[in-house]
């Protein structure tokens, strides 16, 4: 094996001296990671001198060495290199000993979730390349900072274009324009907006739009998702601590609020935070200061706050589960984001847009979707939204070997989904609904030749031995339901 040499996808070290664990972990991650594996502290010290990491995920609980007393000694000697904790335990001491002594990026509990494990693992690899790109700015700053100045502002004016309401793609007749034109009128004013709206329906970019369309787009947009950590660790993320403040504060640390002093926070589910916090978010939000853990006086900001949630928050303010001056706060503007089963207008420009962009991700070409899978992706309800399509099209794309993408590629799920089967009935033209037994039979056994047909894509020989046909009463068959040429 060839050492020292930056791979082609992320590198991720996973260490668990669980031998079930540590396959499980290897393969929900092998698609997306080159994938180390090491059982011990000794066996990853060892992957860390030999292969570019970068980004390790360590159990907490071994024998010999705990994970965070691990994550240390790589963060000493490899500390570009993102570091993840994983235990079946949730104990402060734990999480914050990992934060400050390990500098650890995130903190997941077993028994982790694959989609939440993978997204955690892109992101980081994310920030890992951007932290590279970082460093060699800030070497080309000390070498050209007038060069450097302008490339910077650059970049600040590509994020005003990209995160712009032109930037999220939309028809005409678009439910999300009535969103857009709120978002152009609120977005100058300081006023606090909640945006409510299902998991991937593309929440964040929207408060990125009305960071980018007030007067603080020069200042800071940070980001905190509120569901993602227990009481204690989001009170020290978002207002920061003293060193001292508790067990394991070694440092002074900057909180979320004072980092976005003059420009815009935005708090992510919200609707997650526990009764106990929102008393304390409550009193930033009134006073427009906190005070961080330790501190003998409370740090005044200047901050706009933009909130998210999935959550009902009306409903929950009825229940009690949600303090109602807090939701008040909170909801001066309320936007609504339609789920993007409410906006089939908009998925075929969104699929070309974002087939844009995973070709850029893959390094791979392909001139476009045909008619008939566009058709298919523009039924389906994506309960996961936006996130879900944009996964469908990349794994699409993988599996391309023709200029354009087909419905053949489309995930089982997909294809056998009630919404592209009623599509095809209405495609075929094939019997009324009301029929008798023996049309009713039909109609199934042509969505069923349809569907085979297209996973197949259209080779007779392989679906009729899937389907236990001879290839001369296949194709009687696809010529009696008007399915020969598809």
């Amino acid at each position: 094996m060839t050492t020292n040499r930056k791979p082609r996808l992320p590198t991720v070290l996973v260490v668990d001296d669980e031998a079930r664990s540590l396959e499980a972990l290897r393969r929900t991650l092998e698609d997306d990671f080159e994938v180390f594996t090491a059982a011990s502290a000794e066996q990853a010290l060892r992957i860390m001198e030999a292969e570019w990491v970068h980004v390790v995920v360590c159990d907490q609980r071994m024998p010999g060495t705990t994970g965070v007393d691990l994550l240390k000694t790589l963060r000493s000697q490899w500390p570009d290199t993102l570091r993840i904790l994983l235990s079946g335990y949730t104990d402060a001491e734990d999480i914050i000993a990992g934060v400050n002594e390990a500098g650890i990026y995130q903190y997941l509990t077993k028994p982790w979730q694959p989609e939440q494990l993978l997204l955690t693992l892109q992101t980081a690899a994310t920030v890992h390349r951007l932290q590279q790109e970082n460093q060699r700015l800030s070497i080309e700053l000390r070498a050209a900072s007038p060069v450097l100045a302008r490339r910077v502002e650059a970049k600040h004016e590509r994020a005003r274009r990209e995160f712009a309401l032109d930037g999220l793609i939309r028809s005409p007749g678009s439910p999300l324009n009535d969103v857009c034109r709120l978002v152009e009128k609120v977005a100058p004013f300081d006023l606090s907006v909640l945006i409510c709206g299902e998991s991937g329906t593309g929440k964040e970019m929207l408060a990125r739009a009305i960071h980018y369309r007030s007067r603080r787009a020069e200042q800071p947009f940070v980001i905190e998702n509120c569901g993602a950590l227990p009481d204690q660790l989001l009170e020290a993320e978002l207002f920061g601590y003293r060193r001292g403040a508790f067990t394991g504060a070694y440092e002074d640390r900057v909180g979320r609020f004072q980092l976005a002093d003059g420009g815009t926070i935005f708090l992510d589910e919200v609707g997650d935070t526990s009764p106990a916090f929102q008393v304390k978010l409550l009193r930033v939000l009134q006073e427009g200061e906190f005070r961080p853990l330790g501190a003998a006086r409370p740090v005044a900001v200047d901050v706009r706050v933009v909130a998210a949630t999935h959550h009902d928050l009306e409903a929950e303010v009825r229940a009690g589960t949600f303090r109602e001056d807090l939701y008040y706060r909170l909801a001066t503007v309320t936007l609504q984001v339609p789920p993007l089963r409410e906006r089939a207008m908009d998925i075929p420009l969104l699929a070309e847009r974002l087939l844009e962009s995973s070709r850029k991700a893959l390094g791979k070409s392909v001139d476009g979707f045909t008619t008939e899978a566009l058709a298919c992706l523009a039924v389906y309800p994506w309960p996961g939204n936006v996130r879900e399509l944009q996964n469908e099209i990349l794994r699409m794309l993988a599996l391309a070997d023709s200029p354009q993408l087909g419905a053949d590629l489309l995930a089982p799920r997909i294809l056998r989904s009630p919404a592209v089967d009623q599509r095809r009935d209405d495609l075929l033209d094939l019997v009324a609904s009301d029929g008798g037994l023996k049309e009713r039979m039909e109609a199934l056994e042509a969505r069923v030749l349809r569907e085979t047909m297209i996973r197949n894509r259209w080779n007779k020989s392989r679906a009729a031995s899937e389907l236990g046909l001879s290839r001369v009463g296949l194709r009687s068959k696809l010529l009696r339901y008007g399915l020969e040429h598809g």
